[in-house]
Order: structure tokens, then C-alpha cells, then sequence
């Protein structure tokens, strides 16, 4: 796919979030660029590269780039901060949710993502199937 045609999926999403609408027959390369974009803005910011978006039937409902150096905090990585995003507009459980990130995510952010009731993660460049997160 032509980076033009990925920015412009990005566009998409990053519209349906701020609209609340959903995204119709989005896949998960479409999700993984959208995780890219929060490395992008997290780099930008002066943070660690990472990023992370969690994803509820085809709508992007919780942004996460790393703040993890800028805001001080060794627990605000970026698919914590997606899933604390997703929560504040969901609430706690997150049933049904997929957690898209930019890297395989370390042991406790998985914890964080099992207890939140994430049912599956998808990560990296090639958008690996990370199955349902443990605990």
C-alpha cells in the first residue's frame, strides 16, 4: 500500500475518533499505521518510540503514545495509556477490544491488557496475532 493511501486511512480514523463514527472493513494494517502515528507523536513529544491504539468494532476508541519519559511515569507506556484512554470512554471492561501496538508489549503491559479484558493484541510491522492477552 502507497504511503499516501496509508496517511489517508490514518486520516480516516483519526476523523471517525474525533467524530465518533465508526470505520467500516478496516483491517488490521490499517490499525497498525494508526499505532505507528503514536510512535510518530511520542517521538515528536520527546518520548520513547512507541505506540499503541485499542480498536472496538472498526473505531479506534483509545489513542496511546509512550509518556513514559515526559511525563515521568515508568508505567505510562504506550498500550497502557491506549488502554487507560479506551476505559475513560468505555469504562473498566474492554470486552470485545482488540490492543494494536508497535512492538510486542512487555509482560505487564499483557497483565494490564488481560485485566482490562482485551481480547486480542496485534503487533509490529506486519501485524503479528498476538492472541488473547494473559495474565
Amino acid at each position: 500500500m502507497k504511503r499516501r493511501a496509508v496517511m489517508s486511512l490514518i486520516s480516516a480514523s483519526a476523523a471517525a475518533l474525533a467524530l465518533g463514527l465508526r470505520r467500516a472493513a478496516a483491517d488490521d494494517h490499517v490499525f497498525i499505521a494508526a499505532a505507528f502515528e503514536m510512535k510518530k507523536q511520542s517521538e515528536k513529544n520527546g518520548d520513547q518510540p512507541y505506540g499503541a491504539v485499542v480498536v472496538l468494532e472498526d473505531e479506534i476508541v483509545g489513542l496511546g503514545p509512550s509518556r513514559v519519559v515526559v511525563s515521568g511515569d515508568p508505567d505510562a507506556h504506550a498500550e497502557r495509556e491506549a488502554i487507560r484512554d479506551a476505559q475513560r470512554r468505555l469504562g473498566d471492561n474492554l470486552s470485545g477490544c482488540t490492543l494494536y501496538s508497535t512492538s510486542q508489549p512487555c509482560r505487564a503491559c499483557e497483565r494490564v491488557a488481560a485485566d482490562a479484558k482485551i481480547a486480542r493484541m496485534v503487533y509490529g510491522p506486519e501485524a503479528t496475532d498476538g492472541g488473547t492477552p494473559s495474565s
